[in-house]
């Protein structure tokens, strides 16, 4: 807890750690695969998981008693028990080292609540909570992670973020095939219950979206495959994501890939008016 904050502050929260374990069974694997349309062969023990799949185990199992309206498990616990109504998922970074993990392991998850921040804007008043979680093998210490998790009030209408285009000319344009059925399959592969991805009428009555919003999550895996398609055989080193604007499930959408000069390579999410909805960027390692 960091000192003289006032006991109602979300601050106090600073410093909260919990720990998980979870086994990486196949078969999330083998249905992520059917959902990104990976025609990779049947999962077997030994395998490396593909970066960012962690994302398939400790999945949260609040029970529907705990449950709130949006269909997050309601507030406190582990987070801190802050009131402003919408919850997003706003960006991350990983860092992949030492032997990857794998089907049939024993994965261990230890997180803590790194910084806790009340910033008021033109938007309002907001609450950015960043949480690392450093995911283990018997074998050591794979995945280190930060993810940053953004509080705002509920809005009265949609107020989209200024408009951000896509540079011209990328290395590589992926379409990506965005429909409901895709949503409700990741939101079920990652038990996901936030009602803005598969309940439209939720979706735009109460949080005042003009369709079914893509997930943060599932934009940050489509960057990330398109990108390993295009490097085969190259481990990822480190990956960044960062949301700049809500992606519908009516939005045609592509995934395009630009080389940096250090060697990896900068990706985006970019909707049918070339608007960027997802900003990454891979560094792979060497040799």
């Amino acid at each position: 807890m960091p000192p003289n904050a006032p006991e109602d502050s979300p601050r106090t929260a600073i410093g909260r750690y919990q720990t998980a374990i979870d086994l990486a069974t196949p078969v999330p694997v083998k249905l992520m695969q059917a959902t990104l349309n990976d025609a990779a062969v049947e999962p077997t023990p030994g395998d490396a998981l593909p970066p960012l799949w962690h994302w398939l185990y400790f999945l949260p199992d609040a029970p529907m008693s705990n449950v709130g309206p949006d269909g997050h498990p309601k507030r406190g616990g582990f987070l801190p028990a802050i009131p402003l109504e919408r919850r997003m998922w706003a960006g991350g970074r990983l860092t992949f080292q030492g032997d990857p993990l794998r089907v049939g392991d024993t994965i261990t998850r230890d997180s803590e609540i790194l910084d806790v921040q009340e910033k008021s804007g033109k938007a309002g008043d907001m609450v950015f909570v960043t949480v690392r979680h450093r995911v283990s093998t018997p074998r050591g210490l794979a995945v280190e992670e930060e993810q940053d998790i953004v509080y705002i009030a509920m809005p009265t209408v949609f107020k989209p973020p200024p408009p951000q285009e896509a540079p011209a000319d990328p290395a590589w344009r992926d379409p990506v095939a965005v429909d409901p059925v895709l949503l409700f399959r990741y939101s079920a592969l990652t038990f996901n219950g936030h009602r803005i991805h598969y309940d439209r009428p939720y979706a735009m009555e109460t949080e005042k979206y003009p369709g079914l919003v893509v997930h943060g999550p599932l934009q940050a895996m489509m960057l990330m495959e398109s990108a390993r398609r295009r490097e085969p055989t190259r481990r990822v080193a480190s990956y960044a994501f960062r949301g700049v604007r809500p992606l519908f499930d009516f939005d045609p959408v592509a995934v395009h890939g630009y080389a940096r000069d250090d060697g990896g390579h900068d990706l985006m999410t970019v909707n049918g008016d070339g608007l960027v909805c997802m900003k990454a960027t891979v560094h792979w390692t060497e040799g």
